[in-house]
């Protein structure tokens, strides 16, 4: 009798998109936040109104969100509806981290798709304010990309927060003064993520 080789299994691995996710929810992890998840077929009561997004809010419409076949409902756009959904169900403290895939009608480029990853942190807690925001921000900045990295934070708006911020790393892919840089146009900086404090409306909304 000839006995011949078994077949090798093939070798396989995570996606790159699982990698980086669990990679950012361990982080937040460490720093005593918890995993919550919640519907991709959003209402627009959590979706919407309750984030403080109002009916004439262009992301509203037909041409920026994908509607279901049942009235009033849509695929998320936000990972946001998980902090209503987590604010409605609990009292604080609340330390959640929030991953999961959303949806928008996007014309598909180099940083545009119809469908896309989003992970979000929410902290609800008594005494807290924006210098822990961004210790924060600047604790998770080191953690995922390394101690050398500088992280800048800006103002900027955002319907569900007052005041809101905008987290930037510098470049890694020049040194900050490349126009042709395909990472940062030049600007040395590269956005990560918006950010700020929990608008009082949207408590207000949670009960």
């Amino acid at each position: 009798d000839v006995t011949l080789p078994g077949r090798r299994p093939r070798p396989g691995s995570l996606h790159p998109l699982t990698l980086v996710e669990e990679r950012i929810v361990e982080i937040f992890t460490r720093m005593g936040y918890r995993v919550a998840e919640g519907p991709e077929i959003e209402d627009e009561w959590h979706n919407f109104e309750a984030l403080n997004i109002p009916p004439d809010h262009p992301a509203r419409t037909m041409k920026d969100s994908l509607y279901v076949d049942v009235p009033g409902l849509l695929l998320r756009t936000e990972t946001s509806a998980v902090q209503i959904r987590t604010m409605e169900s609990q009292d604080p403290p609340v330390y959640v981290v929030v991953p999961g895939r959303v949806y928008r009608r996007e014309a598909v480029d180099a940083t545009h798709l119809s469908v896309f990853h989003q992970l979000e942190c929410l902290a609800v807690d008594e005494g807290l304010s924006l210098a822990d925001l961004k210790g924060t921000l600047e604790a998770f900045a080191h953690e995922m990309f390394g101690p050398q990295i500088q992280a800048r934070i800006t103002p900027d708006y955002f319907p569900f927060v007052e005041p809101g911020v905008e987290l930037a790393v510098d470049c890694f892919a020049c040194p900050g003064n490349d126009p042709a840089c395909s990472v940062c146009r030049g600007s040395g900086w590269l956005e990560i993520m918006g950010a700020g404090m929990v608008h009082p409306e949207i408590l207000e909304a949670a009960g």
